[in-house]
């Protein structure tokens, strides 16, 4: 493992990773604009009796809808649960072509449809699903795509809209981390046949739990509106196998809360980014997941590709050594979806997934979250500037 040492003094680099007096960073703190009002609000619901499927759920979708261009919003207890219910409206059956460098709920949701994943490989600059990947694995029995805005950044949405289309097959998002990222100022939500957002702690808006669903078709709306109380559309004739998903009142009026400075938020993370992208430019080996030009990223995570060779150390061992000085870090995807041991079953039916592989390998998310201080961002910047330094010494 890599070990922090001191710089030397004649070193003009800021001097403060490891410092004792300085308190330890996290991966991700949320926040919720106004407390006090949270808490107002939960009394008026616990006093109301009416716990779930209540005022403050209808006007958390309405907001939602809104704010996200779209026809529908319906707000659940997961984004798992919200992409389960998705599948399931939308009847498949056969396989569905998804990203591997992905958290595992997305494949979890096919696989809890009795559909096969079908793992393709992702854009090497984004690291979002590659739209000519998808059509190398598109077959017969290929019925629906679903694809993943990785870290906040959005992916490749229209070519894959032409190639679902082109294929005359259904296309969904898991928007877990984009809720308030753009495709040139068009809100993601409104893509596809429907996008899944979440709302748990490490994301930019904040329900404790929970999910929303997005969708411009009305059917596909209806079906999951029914699907999260059990496919029951209120006569206890379940139309079809649901689920309980249902978003509870109290988390609905947290996120409500989270609504309302969503925008000063997001570009709070986005100027923390480009802190971060200049602290460590001069650093060799360091990069950074970029957006295309003209998109917006909630940066709900903010990760870098580490390349051993040139910096040092691996991944692995860059984020031992941030964590030895109390900066907490996380190695998202590694293990991609398609080598854990939940889709052994799959071995062999996927192909080779080169890029997917290598950013498992190299990738490294560091602490972001919306109060951090630029002193935070140079205390983290200045940690990774050091286990660089002391293993070029060593070389």
């Amino acid at each position: 493992m890599a070990t922090i040492l001191p710089i030397p003094e004649q070193d003009d680099r800021r001097d403060i990773s490891t410092r004792p007096d300085l308190e330890d960073i996290p991966l991700a703190r949320p926040r919720v604009a106004d407390p006090h009002a949270v808490a107002e609000d939960v009394e008026r619901i616990l006093a109301s009796g009416v716990l779930t499927n209540g005022p403050y759920v209808r006007q958390l979708e309405e907001r939602a809808a809104d704010y996200l261009h779209v026809r529908h919003c319906i707000a659940v207890a997961s984004c798992t649960s919200g992409l389960m219910l998705l599948l399931r409206a939308a009847d498949l059956t056969g396989d569905v072509v998804t990203p591997s460098f992905t958290f595992a709920a997305t494949a979890h949701a096919i696989a809890w449809n009795g559909l096969r994943p079908v793992f393709a490989d992702v854009e090497h600059s984004r690291l979002t699903l590659s739209p000519r990947a998808v059509r190398r694995m598109i077959g017969v029995r290929t019925s629906a795509i679903l694809a993943t805005h990785v870290f906040g950044a959005p992916c490749e949405v229209e070519e894959l809209e032409d190639l679902a289309a082109h294929n005359g097959i259904r296309l969904f998002f898991d928007a877990a981390h984009a809720f308030g990222s753009r495709r040139m100022e068009v809100p993601i939500g409104g893509f596809g046949h429907g996008e899944v957002f979440s709302l748990s702690p490490t994301k930019v808006l904040v329900a404790a739990e929970g999910g929303i669903i997005a969708t411009n078709d009305d059917t596909m709306a209806e079906r999951c509106r029914i699907g999260r109380d059990y496919g029951n559309p209120g006569d206890y004739d379940c139309r079809f196998i649901g689920l309980n998903a249902r978003m509870s009142e109290v988390h609905a009026a947290i996120a409500l809360n989270s609504l309302t400075d969503l925008e000063v938020r997001i570009e709070r993370r986005n100027d923390l980014a480009a802190k971060y992208r200049e602290s460590l430019s001069e650093v060799p080996g360091v990069s950074f997941l970029e957006p295309r030009k003209g998109d917006r990223s909630t940066y709900k995570d903010l990760t870098i590709r580490v390349e051993s060779e040139e910096f040092g150390v691996d991944a692995d061992e860059l984020g031992q050594a941030l964590d030895a000085v109390g900066i907490e870090t996380r190695r998202y995807y590694s293990p991609p979806v398609h080598t854990m041991q939940a889709y052994r079953w799959l071995t062999g039916s996927n192909g080779r997934l080169p890029i997917t592989e290598a950013a498992a390998q190299q990738t490294l998310t560091l602490p972001l979250w919306t109060d951090m201080t630029d002193e935070h961002v140079w205390r983290v910047a200045d940690a990774i500037y050091r286990v660089h330094r002391y293993q070029a010494t060593r070389r």
